[in-house]
């Protein structure tokens, strides 16, 4: 038999969370006995639904259905959930292993499989057609998928009492598209990058719970950084530093006290201070304001490592006919030994992407090729034909590749040395955008993989010396539905690609190993530059229009403009 879901077996919506056993979901590995309760986080209150048991002489396509639908409310390590399991399954199932993702609870198809009867007990199988479009490990790192169609299989069979139950089943959870943010919460975790300079985001995705301050703990000291990013990162933590106890607890001041194996004190003042900002900048964001390393109730009176920051915003790169440099308030402020070369060349530049330093500039000619300006010179860096736009580096590379040959990825010191760089987008057939980010560590790209279009990231692997030497595993992170015109990075961990699809542009805002959204741009525009935070995009249309977004609406500013450029980074 073969029918569409007719709809959640929901007891109540809309309640909030705040109770701990409400809240007492498993974490997604090891194991939490005790954490603290949502309202010790400065962390707006969960809203959960609560999803309804077996009902009396429910089919196996309910059971299964309403199985799934449990999967909305995690209190209790999936306490509900496991009422729709045979007692054996309900001891070993492990919600915590993966999420699926699907496009809709709706669209699910249930096919049921039944037999015996009169004499003997039935059994059966039930298979539900469902959408899948991400997926997220048990250590909470979320990939999005292609959408393509999949089967779930389950084994249900009747019980002593004649109700229908599920003897077998895959370990974890299914939600759709809607709920999934409604059961998980991102988080990041923070790791180096190999110089100590900079702290790199990798996001996961966590139950939403009130011991989420032990699970980013646990997960930190315990875990490993994501797959493509590994390569490139690393943790103060040594592996043989662990928690001493199964819980981190917050004080009323917000200061999180984590008590640590007696490795620890063999450490030094430098280790000790690299661990607890790691620690303070990944709980930061789950309400702690301080970090106390203890062992044995002893205070290891750890200090804190210095960190780059993101930079000020201080204005937007533009190219008029007479003009190139910072635009802020009404002026345009130049760059010496870059802006009066620029203007020159102004009506032969695509695009202009500035050094961190502000000493030079990245440039594609409308003759396709790559060049630099600096103290007054052009150079010319790269004549490959068909280059993408190209992208500066925080070391001072300008990172160029030829659209239809992605693995000849270079970069170029600032003495116009080209450095090939290794492993380079090996599934891709083509690349249309290229950006690295502002730590110098990640290089994202609108690459076609498979006949689709991908945004896709990699880690940057360098030598000592910040040379880049090779790129990690591609990590695809969405799967684009138009034309990209223009990408920039957004923040510490957002990218914001400029499209168009169905005849309109659009703007789509991907979070880095989470999930996305999409706002209307100005109809004719042709590219954006990113920034330190969402109101730092800027958009210019075909008419030579600056855009800046205002809430929900885009605000005119500056007109004749010929080129909307970028600072390295964005």
């Amino acid at each position: 038999m073969t029918r569409r879901r007719r709809g959640f077996l929901i007891g109540a919506v809309a309640v909030f969370a705040v109770l701990l056993s409400a809240c007492a979901g498993l974490p997604m590995s090891g194991e939490v006995k005790s954490g603290l309760v949502l309202d010790d986080v400065d962390l707006p209150p969960d809203i959960s639904q609560i999803a309804a048991g077996p009902l009396e002489g429910a089919s196996p396509e309910e059971i299964v259905e309403g199985f799934m639908d449990a999967a909305l409310t995690p209190a209790d390590g999936w306490k509900t959930a496991r009422e729709f399991l045979s007692p054996d399954l309900a001891q070993t199932w492990r919600p915590n292993a993966q999420v699926t993702v699907d496009s809709s609870a709706a669209a699910r198809e249930f096919t049921a499989d039944v037999t015996g009867g009169d004499d003997t007990a039935q059994e059966g199988d039930v298979r539900v057609l469902l959408d899948q479009t991400a997926r997220v490990d048990e250590s909470g790192a979320y990939t999005q998928l292609s959408g393509d169609t999949s089967v779930v299989s389950f084994e249900v069979a009747e019980n002593a009492d004649g109700e229908w139950r599920i003897t077998a089943a895959a370990d974890g959870v299914i939600l759709d598209a809607e709920a999934f943010p409604q059961v998980y919460r991102s988080f990041a975790l923070q790791f180096y990058d190999q110089s100590w300079t900079h702290l790199i985001p990798d996001v996961r995705w966590y139950p939403r719970r009130g011991q989420i301050v032990t699970t980013l703990t646990q997960s930190l000291l315990s875990g490993a950084p994501s797959g493509w990013l590994a390569p490139a990162v690393r943790s103060a933590f040594p592996s043989d530093v662990a928690l001493a106890r199964e819980s981190v607890p917050v004080d009323t001041d917000k200061v999180a006290t984590v008590e640590l194996t007696p490795a620890a004190l063999a450490l030094d003042a430098t280790a000790l201070s690299r661990m607890r900002t790691q620690l303070e900048e990944t709980l930061r964001p789950a309400g702690v304001t301080e970090v106390e390393l203890l062992v044995n109730a002893r205070d290891l009176n750890a200090g804190r490592a210095t960190v780059e920051s993101p930079r000020a915003e201080t204005g937007t790169v533009v190219l008029t006919e007479s003009e190139f440099g910072l635009y802020l308030g009404d002026e345009i402020a130049p760059y010496a030994g870059i802006s009066e070369e620029l203007v020159e060349l102004a009506s032969s530049v695509v695009s202009v992407d500035v050094a961190a330093d502000e000493t030079r500039a990245a440039v594609q000619l409308d003759d396709g090729g790559v060049y630099t300006v600096a103290d007054g010179r052009v150079d010319q860096l790269d004549t490959r034909s068909g280059l993408v736009e190209p992208s500066m580096d925080p070391y001072g590379y300008t990172w160029s590749v030829p659209s239809a040959n992605p693995r000849a990825l270079t970069a170029w010191e600032s003495d116009v040395t080209p450095v090939s760089i290794a492993n380079a987008f090996p599934d891709a057939a083509s690349i249309s955008h290229l950006r690295v980010a502002p730590d110098g560590v990640r290089i994202a790209a609108v690459a076609s993989i498979g006949s689709q279009p991908w945004l896709v990231v990699a880690a940057i692997v360098r030598d000592q010396d910040h040379v880049p030497v090779e790129l990690g595993p591609v990590h695809t992170i969405a799967r684009l539905d138009g034309v990209a015109l223009g990408m920039s990075w957004v923040d510490e961990n957002d990218l914001s690609v400029l499209m168009e699809t169905d005849g309109s542009r659009v703007v789509l805002t991907q979070d880095v190993g989470g999930m996305s959204s999409f706002a209307a741009a100005p109809g004719a525009a042709i590219s954006i530059s990113g920034g330190n935070s969402a109101s730092a995009v800027r958009i210019l249309d075909a008419d030579g229009v600056l855009f800046a977004q205002r809430g929900t609406t885009w605000q005119m500013g500056l007109t004749d403009v010929l080129v909307l450029g970028t600072r390295a980074g964005q």
